[in-house]
């Protein structure tokens, strides 16, 4: 079976072992893409154990300072969590996580992150996901391993990918650009940000939750590049105009 272009990204992962697992569930499911962003211990004799034999896999992960530069060129952004976050963001099962990775993913690079273990995504890393994918666990005892939790959308992605061939649905058509990619987005929303203050609609001393509900907006939106590219030259006509007064 041919690998997914999808991206686990592990963030500041504490013990190695939980990167070598994290690297063997992969493996065991036809996945090569391991991002690194600041774990706490690696390379680590720990991490080759635990992995098994996913030797190539570890060799090939990236390793990364900040998660910028963990999502370069992705289109698509899933966060993972084991509880509800109540943060204005769609929330997946693992199956429909792993059916709208596939039908994005010969569209644009995937990356799917995994928070730390003991307190997974921050809402700040949350604020860069598309989408999230929550595990349902215990209500008594929700805490879930690492690679255990990356080797649930694995599967999940395996037994997809095992079947017939997913479509879009009627009257979804074919985009004719591709989703603008994570850095993209974001360069819109700074450009969003800096705009608002200017016209005054944004207090930057008071900002509330403006711009973390126009992220969520947009990135339930599906964005290409030819939209990023109109909503941003929107902008700046208004910085132009307002130069102008």
């Amino acid at each position: 079976m041919d690998s997914v272009d999808v991206r686990f990204v592990l963030v500041e992962t504490s013990h190695p072992g939980n990167i070598g697992g994290a690297a063997r569930a992969m493996k065991n499911m036809c996945l090569d893409q391991l991002a690194l962003v600041n774990p706490n211990r690696y390379p680590s004799a720990d991490a080759t154990s635990r992995a098994s034999g996913a030797d190539d896999i570890l060799m090939n992960a990236s390793l990364h300072e900040t998660l910028d530069q963990a999502l370069e060129g992705c289109a698509l952004v899933v966060g993972t969590s084991a509880r509800p976050r109540g943060l204005y963001i769609p929330e997946l099962t693992p199956k429909q996580c792993a059916e709208k990775i596939l039908l994005e993913a010969h569209q644009g690079k995937v990356a799917v992150l995994f928070g730390r273990e003991d307190s997974g995504l921050s809402n700040g890393e949350l604020d860069r996901c598309n989408m999230l994918m929550r595990i349902p666990t215990s209500q008594d005892y929700s805490s879930l391993n690492l690679a255990a939790a990356v080797q649930v959308l694995a599967y999940e992605l395996m037994v997809q990918r095992g079947e017939a061939p997913l479509q879009r649905p009627i009257g979804d058509e074919e985009r004719r650009h591709p989703l603008a990619s994570a850095n993209e987005m974001e360069g819109l929303f700074n450009h969003i940000e800096q705009t608002i203050i200017a016209t005054e609609f944004l207090d930057p001393q008071n900002p509330r939750q403006v711009m973390r509900r126009l992220r969520r907006l947009f990135n339930r939106a599906d964005v290409d590049r030819n939209e990023i590219n109109i909503l941003r030259g929107i902008l700046t006509s208004v910085r132009t105009s307002l130069d102008k007064v």
